[in-house]
C-alpha cells in the first residue's frame, strides 16, 4: 500500500534533536522510570533543558560514553527505562563492547539514539562521521536498528522503543529533515512511496528524500520506480522487499552509510537467499568521513538523486 505523503519536498518545522527533546520528556512525564542519559551533548541534541524539567530523570555523565552504557545497564537492572544519545560514532563504535556485554547479552532494555549520521556530521569530519554504526548494531544478537526519515517517523519509532524494550539503535540527523508523513501515520513495516514496475528503490535516512527525487527524474526517461523507506534496518520487512522485487526485476538501494554492513548488505542478503535479482548499493566505499558542506559530501560520495537515476538505468538495462 502506498504511504500518504506531501507531494513537494519540504522540510518539517521540527528539527529532529528537537523532536528528541520533546518525545522524551513527554515520555518522562508519563513514567518515570524513563531515564534520558548524555555524555556531554545536551546542547548538540537539544536535551539541555530536560535538566530542569525532568530533574530526576535526566543524567549528563561528560565525556565517558562507555561508562555511560554501564549506567545504563545498572539503570535498566533496576527497572528503568534508559534512552541514550550521543554521536553515532560515539555511542556505537567507541562503546561496543559495553553495547554488546553490558546490555545485549545480559537481555537488558535500552534505546540508544546516534545522531549526526553520516555525512550530516558536516564540518565535525572524518573523526565523527560514522558510516559504519548500522553495520556494528546489526551484529548484536536481537537488537534492533532504525534510520528515521523525517520528524513524525522519528517520534513513532521512540515510542515504539519503549514500548517494546530490549535493545534499540535508532540513527539520526540532528536538524530539520525532510517532511514525509503526517501525523497519525503508523511505522511497523515498510513504508511504499510510489509504486513502479522498472525498479525498486530501498532507501533510508536522508536517501529517502533522494530516491523520491531520484524516481521523478526516472519517470521522465520512462522509468517508473517503486519507492520503500527501508526504516527499519533490522529487522527488515522481508516480505514488502521481495513483493516488490518480484513486481520490478530489479533492486537499488541507497543509504548514508558503508554500503558493506547497512542496508545495502540487509537487502543483498535477503535477496541472495531468497529472490536473487540485479542489484546496486548506493553508499560509501571503502571511505573515510571528511569536513564539508552537506551538498558537497553528498556529491563527494555519491548519495544523490543523479547517482541514483544513474545506477538505476543501468539495472534496466540489464533486465534486457
Amino acid at each position: 500500500m502506498v504511504s500518504s505523503m506531501t507531494q513537494t519536498l519540504q522540510l518539517d518545522t521540527l528539527e529532529m534533536r528537537q523532536v528528541y527533546a520533546k518525545t522524551l520528556k513527554e515520555l518522562a512525564a508519563a513514567d518515570d522510570r524513563v531515564i534520558a542519559l548524555e555524555a556531554d551533548l545536551s546542547s548538540s541534541m537539544s536535551t539541555g533543558r530536560l535538566k530542569d524539567e525532568i530533574p530526576n530523570q535526566y543524567l549528563n555523565l561528560g565525556i565517558m560514553e562507555a561508562n555511560m552504557m554501564g549506567v545504563t545497564a545498572g539503570l535498566s537492572l533496576t527497572g528503568r527505562k534508559p534512552f541514550v544519545h550521543s554521536f553515532g560514532q560515539f555511542v556505537t563504535r567507541r562503546a561496543f563492547d559495553q553495547i554488546f556485554v553490558s546490555l545485549a547479552y545480559a537481555k537488558l532494555n535500552a534505546v540508544l539514539v546516534g545522531s549526526d549520521a553520516g555525512v550530516t556530521a558536516e564540518h565535525n569530519g572524518g573523526t565523527h562521521m560514522t558510516f559504519e554504526d548500522m553495520g556494528l548494531m546489526r551484529e548484536v544478537p536481537n537488537a534492533k536498528v532504525y534510520e528515521v526519515s523525517d520528524a513524525v517517523q522519528f517520534a513513532y519509532i521512540l515510542r515504539k522503543a519503549y514500548r517494546e524494550g530490549g535493545v534499540n539503535y535508532i540513527r539520526t540527523i540532528r536538524k530539520n529533515a525532510v517532511h514525509l508523513y503526517e501525523e497519525g501515520e503508523t511505522f511497523e513495516k515498510a513504508k511504499v512511496l510510489t509504486e513502479g514496475k522498472d525498479i525498486t528503490i530501498v532507501a533510508c535516512g536522508i536517501l529517502v528524500a533522494e530516491a523520491l527525487k531520484a524516481a521523478e527524474q526516472l519517470k521522465e526517461k520512462g522509468i517508473s520506480a517503486t519507492v520503500i523507506d527501508m526504516f527499519s534496518i533490522k529487522p527488515l520487512d522481508v516480505e514488502t522487499l521481495i513483493a516488490s522485487a518480484k513486481q520490478t526485476g530489479a533492486v537499488l538501494t541507497a543509504e548514508n552509510h558503508n554500503v558493506n554492513g547497512g542496508l545495502g548488505s540487509a537487502v543483498a542478503e535477503v535477496l541472495g537467499e531468497n529472490y536473487p535479482v540485479p542489484l546496486y548499493r548506493i553508499g560509501v566505499r571503502e571511505q573515510f568521513g571528511q569536513v564539508g558542506k552537506l551538498d558537497y559530501l553528498k556529491e563527494f560520495y555519491g548519495l544523490t538523486a543523479s547517482n541514483i537515476v544513474e545506477h538505476a538505468h543501468k539495472l534496466v538495462q540489464r533486465k534486457k
